[in-house]
């Protein structure tokens, strides 16, 4: 079985080597992304192997589909990216890893809270050039602090056990009833009081029609001046035009993003060696109170291991005949 891997990084080809596929599957990694045009790379292979910044739209599913591509295995949870309702009319079908590491997601959430509260990254600068001063590095105790959690799923959830551990006061919106939180002295509550509430607010949703754009400049202006905004989950979830302003006013006090709405063209890739030319990002990477990583979330070796192993796993059962973790229109 042919398998061709899309948008693949020396940590993919090392983690699905060492996942021991099966003798008869040939892998194939190539670096480029999937596109219209990349598409026709994949001529001759069954699977297309698919990351989340690759066009999956129905013009590219189509022309893999008349390339003899029969499955789209995600080496990803997330699946906005991806035309379901024309994967199905052209027969394709599309698996996913629903799950690999919660805690590799949510760790990250935490250390960007760290880093911003005690600012870290200005102090590593600082005394790399000799300057052991400490004005402008006073940070706050977590301990007592209001952490509004939206998306009170696994990592979410992981996410809120860890920050339970601070011994932080934990508010959890989920439209659906979340188990555990009142072990752990949490409460679920609406939007608005996440809002209106939260010292530091962690964002842990899918990216649905309906939580598009839920950070706005609406919603930013019913949060406390001052607020921590976090976001490890998607970038489209952010109306992210609308920070600057917030940073800007001191609205918002400090921002963590390891993901971004336009980051198709700039994550993952090396670019330092070419002007930035995204304004926005430009703009948000210019101010002290903001760290941007280039959606690492997910990057320990256990959330590798077990994406690789989930997905040949749900590439042997497809061709078994009985796929699992298998996505339709309107999942």
């Amino acid at each position: 079985m042919r398998i061709l891997f899309f948008s693949s990084k020396p940590y993919d080809s090392d983690s699905f080597n060492a996942a021991g596929a099966p003798a008869d599957y040939q892998l194939h990694f190539q670096q480029a992304r999937l596109t219209i045009d990349s598409a026709a790379l994949a001529a001759g292979h069954e699977v297309v192997c698919a990351f989340i910044n690759d066009d999956l739209s129905a013009p590219v599913l189509e022309r893999l589909a008349n390339a003899g591509t029969r499955l789209i295995a995600l080496r990803s949870a997330g699946y906005n990216h991806v035309d379901l309702r024309a994967a199905q009319q052209l027969g394709l079908t599309v698996v996913r890893v629903p799950a690999y590491s919660p805690h590799a997601v949510a760790e990250h959430a935490v250390a960007l809270i760290l880093a911003l509260n005690r600012r870290i990254h200005r102090a590593f600068n600082r005394t790399r050039e000799g300057d052991f001063s400490l004005h402008g590095l006073t940070g706050f105790d977590l301990h007592g602090k209001n952490i509004g959690i939206i998306g009170g799923g696994q990592i979410g959830m992981v996410f809120a056990r860890i920050m339970a551990g601070f011994g932080c006061r934990l508010q959890v919106f989920d439209p659906h009833p979340v188990a555990g939180l009142a072990e752990l002295g949490g409460n679920q509550v609406s939007l608005a009081q996440v809002f209106a509430d939260s010292d530091i607010i962690s964002l842990h949703c899918p990216l649905t029609t309906g939580s598009h754009h839920l950070i706005n400049a609406q919603s930013l202006q019913q949060m406390k001046p001052g607020v921590m905004l976090i976001n490890t989950g998607r970038g489209a979830l952010i109306d992210t035009p609308a920070l600057i302003s917030a940073l800007k006013s001191g609205q918002l006090g400090y921002l963590g993003l390891d993901v971004y709405e336009e980051e198709a063209e700039v994550f993952f890739e090396d670019c330092s060696n070419l002007p930035l030319q995204d304004d926005v990002l430009a703009r948000l990477l210019s101010f002290p109170n903001v760290i941007i990583t280039a959606h690492q979330g997910f990057l320990t070796q256990e959330a590798l291991a077990a994406i690789a192993r989930t997905t040949l796993d749900n590439i042997a059962d497809w061709a078994a005949g009985i796929p699992s973790n298998q996505l339709q229109p309107g999942a």
